[in-house]
């Protein structure tokens, strides 16, 4: 197998030319992120179609394979010169089938493409490193850490020829979160709508602008800031707009824990480092930093403390729940450093 079966397999588009060689090939694909994993399994299956328009495509779980179902997988189809199988639960393929599977690796068919699917975690682990030992091509299908979804993001919008820069990157994952899913249809949606234009931040935010997201965020913001009035319009808004409210106070306890992380990180530390400390990407520490000023560790506890107990209320412990957010704001403002108290007009 050459390069092109590698780019065949990656997270990026399948060159036609390559289409023939996932025949032959047995290909693990290891990780929880499922959009990554079918979209892996989707160039698989246009490969094979590409090659043969009549190719049968199977699905099966790991669970139900047994001698003669995987016989019967692996054997010439009598209706098409080429044939794909995508077996999913791999850590739940039983004991007796570990050999069978691994001399087919070895091995495998001229006219199959394989497709393996391990969700992850430690179950199975043992059969992966045989596997990958015995031949298989793995391709990674994990989620990327919090700090590096704005990057993943970038590198989507590469994937379809377009330019996402830094500013951009981190509007739509402040606006949509971090579900690649989501995060790679917005980014479609906006190559689509705005051909020949730049992708940048002005245009996320007009695309993506009131979600409820990015409100919640930006209350937080404003609090820890010491804007009481500019957090209080927004959080009204937010009421109004019956945005859920657990959204808010988990954007203050995200934004809260990423700042204390910031303030008590190891000094000299790369930003790339300090990001994946925090919990961040290296843009947003831009952000962040001035918003550490005048904390001080008493101030980080009231404010948490602020959170915890409207978190609470919202959930049953208390009776009004915009009142109890109400009450953060001003808590949190109060906690920051001196003077900002007194902009609670």
């Amino acid at each position: 197998m050459g390069d092109g079966a590698v780019r065949l397999v990656s997270m990026t588009a399948t060159p036609a030319s390559d289409a023939h060689r996932v025949l032959g090939s047995v290909v693990l694909v290891t990780g929880s992120a499922e959009f990554l994993a079918e979209r892996v399994v989707s160039q698989a299956r246009e490969a094979i179609r590409d090659d043969d328009a009549d190719a049968d495509v199977t699905e099966v779980e790991a669970a139900a394979l047994d001698a003669g179902v995987w016989l019967e997988l692996t054997s010439p189809s009598l209706f098409a010169a080429s044939r794909g199988v995508v077996v999913r639960g791999l850590d739940l393929l039983p004991e007796p089938m570990h050999e069978q599977l691994l001399v087919y690796t070895a091995t495998p068919a001229d006219d199959v493409a394989m497709v393996l699917l391990h969700p992850g975690g430690t179950r199975g682990r043992a059969l992966l490193d045989r596997l990958r030992k015995a031949g298989a091509r793995e391709v990674k299908a994990d989620a990327p850490k919090p700090w590096l979804v704005a990057g993943w993001a970038s590198a989507e919008a590469r994937r379809l020829g377009r330019s996402l820069d830094d500013a951009a990157a981190e509007a739509l994952v402040a606006a949509l979160g971090d579900d690649l899913r989501t995060l790679a249809a917005a980014i479609e949606q906006l190559a689509a709508d705005n051909p020949g234009r730049r992708l940048d931040a002005d245009l996320v935010r007009a695309a993506f602008e009131g979600r409820a997201e990015v409100k919640s965020f930006d209350i937080a913001d404003r609090a820890i800031a010491g804007d009481v009035a500019g957090a209080l319009e927004l959080l009204r808004w937010a009421l109004g707009q019956r945005v859920p409210l657990p959204l808010v106070t988990s954007a203050f306890a995200v934004n809260l824990r990423r700042l204390i992380k910031l303030t008590y990180a190891p000094g000299g530390l790369r930003d790339t480092d300090l990001a994946r400390e925090v919990g961040c990407s290296p843009y947003q520490l831009r952000r962040l930093r001035p918003q550490t000023r005048g904390w001080d560790p008493a101030g980080w506890a009231a404010a948490m403390d602020a959170v915890a107990n409207a978190d609470a209320a919202i959930k049953g412990a208390g009776g009004d729940g915009g009142l109890a957010l109400e009450r953060m704001v001003l808590a949190v403002v109060a906690a920051g450093p001196p003077g900002r108290a007194g902009t609670m007009a």
